[in-house]
């Protein structure tokens, strides 16, 4: 009797091990500043996606797809959490900033986990670290190790502010300890020469914001001194970032996984190896996405090799809207030609524009989903509560309180998309159908237009615009239309004050 249960437990265990294998692996691909109009398969003719196209034309392309937010650490924070950004006053964040995501916050990372996947983190992180005093020669915690991920491989924030190295789990990779990190945003520490004191020693200029330690060649937001064993050569990331996220994949076969794999490209400073160097006419931008391309390839062919791929979903996209000139004079707008990063669209990142947000979206899951072409309106937001759909996880009544389920629609079974789709940048936008609507604002921000050269899409008066007729949100409607008005501010105001949308 005794020898008789232990085979049924045996086979029960089997059975529960058997049901947690079958659950797809997921890697979402997070590009850094990749616009509508930069890939050829949403229609750029002067640089060619070999790989990305691959997915869109093997799964579901979206043509209505966007980011949370029209920058970066905003967008990040809304993926990984289904939050809306503006409920933790999210911005930009500096370099040194502490952990943006409190570790008792629900995440997508820890709802996989609890739910038998191994997940990690390899790329660019920009949502902070520590608790504001972080010592980089030692623990570097918390991180994302304390909100779901198992391993960690990172850009401590973004590559144009330092500290210039990477970060491996907790510790800095490949520190000598007799040379010691210094980090400071204020006051200049160290001997180190800077972009505005030597503009010789760089590659190319930049403006004073981004001209501080001179890092490969390149000045960066912020003083460093110390660390130089373990600082980067931005030209290998894209590399290591791959091997990393191969060795993590090898591990992993025994068990789902979560990936979040956050390219660097094609974000400032745009430095790509040189087999890339020349592949376009576009300069070092275009280059860079080629170089993008070209390591997004090499990852699916790992999948495809390890033969993983079928019991693969793959989500790929971008955190907002396409930039040029950015803080380096890199030659992105004098060497742009006929490219249009935004495709028709209107603005760039930082904007309220539909361009700010709307960005190439990707879900790819070959011998599973169809491939086609889907104009549902849908957002990264909506992926934390979407997969947990998917794998049969009952969210709780605060965990991802603005991700709406929507598997479905992902998955291109259904064509039901957001019916109201918020939009983050310097103001708060909707979208309702085919209607987009504007916030006001008390006063437009000058900075978007001066340093940026980027329309900001704010006014003082309430905008409408009506993209089925408009898709260049150049005529306001709103003055026509108060009634619509009038209900789009009102939901605003619902989704501001009511945090628990489900």
């Amino acid at each position: 009797m005794k020898k008789l249960s232990l085979i049924i437990l045996s086979l029960l265990l089997i059975s529960l091990v058997s049901a947690q294998n079958t659950r797809p692996n997921i890697v979402i691909i997070y590009v850094d500043d990749l616009g509508y109009g930069d890939l050829s398969c949403y229609g750029a003719t002067e640089v060619q996606t070999p790989n990305v196209d691959k997915l869109a034309n093997g799964g579901v392309k979206f043509t209505d797809g966007h980011c949370s937010a029209a920058t970066c650490t905003p967008s990040r924070y809304s993926l990984l959490t289904g939050r809306y950004a503006f409920r933790k006053d999210a911005a930009v964040l500096p370099g040194d900033a502490p952990l943006l995501i409190s570790a008792d916050r629900p995440t997508l990372p820890g709802m996989l986990k609890q739910n038998g996947y191994r997940t990690a983190v390899i790329g660019k992180w920009h949502l902070g670290l520590g608790n504001g005093d972080v010592d980089w020669n030692g623990k570097v915690a918390p991180g994302p190790l304390e909100i779901g991920f198992d391993y960690s491989y990172l850009i401590p924030s973004t590559g144009d502010r330092v500290p210039s190295v990477m970060l491996e789990n907790h510790h800095v990779v490949g520190l000598d300890p007799e040379d010691p990190i210094k980090i400071n945003y204020k006051k200049k520490v160290g001997n180190d020469p800077t972009g505005i004191e030597n503009p010789e020693l760089l590659r190319y200029p930049s403006d004073t914001f981004h001209g501080k330690t001179i890092v490969n060649g390149v000045s960066r937001i912020g003083y460093m001194s110390g660390g130089n064993s373990a600082r980067f050569r931005d030209e290998t990331v894209p590399y290591q970032m791959l091997n990393k996220a191969r060795l993590f994949i090898d591990e992993s076969q025994e068990e789902p996984f979560f990936l979040y794999f956050a390219f660097h490209d094609i974000h400032v400073p745009r430095l790509p190896d040189a087999p890339f160097i020349g592949a376009t006419n576009m300069g070092v931008r275009g280059d860079a996405i080629v170089q993008m391309d070209y390591i997004t390839g090499e990852l699916i062919n790992h999948l495809e090799k390890r033969g993983l791929s079928e019991n693969t979903i793959i989500v790929f996209s971008s955190d907002n809207g396409p930039v040029l000139d950015d803080g380096y004079s890199d030659e992105a707008v004098e060497l742009l030609g006929k490219h249009k990063p935004a495709g028709p669209f209107r603005g760039n990142k930082y904007s309220a524009y539909e361009a700010g947000t709307r960005v190439p979206t990707i879900v790819y899951w070959p011998g599973t989903l169809e491939a086609k072409e889907s104009d549902a309106l849908v957002t990264h937001t909506d992926l934390y509560a979407s997969f947990a759909e998917l794998i049969g996880h009952q969210l709780n009544e605060t965990e991802a309180p603005d991700s709406e389920a929507m598997w479905s629609t992902f998955a291109g079974e259904s064509k039901k998309g957001r019916e109201f789709l918020l939009e983050e940048s310097v103001t708060l936008s909707l979208r309702h159908g085919n209607y987009k609507y504007i916030h006001p604002t008390k006063k437009n921000p000058s900075w978007i237009k001066v340093e940026k050269n980027i329309e900001s899409g704010t006014s003082i008066e309430p905008q409408l615009f009506d993209l089925s007729k408009d898709i260049g949100e150049k005529v306001n409607i709103a003055a026509k239309n108060k009634k619509l008005v009038k209900k789009l501010q009102k939901e605003i105001e619902r989704i501001q004050n009511n945090e628990v949308t489900r």
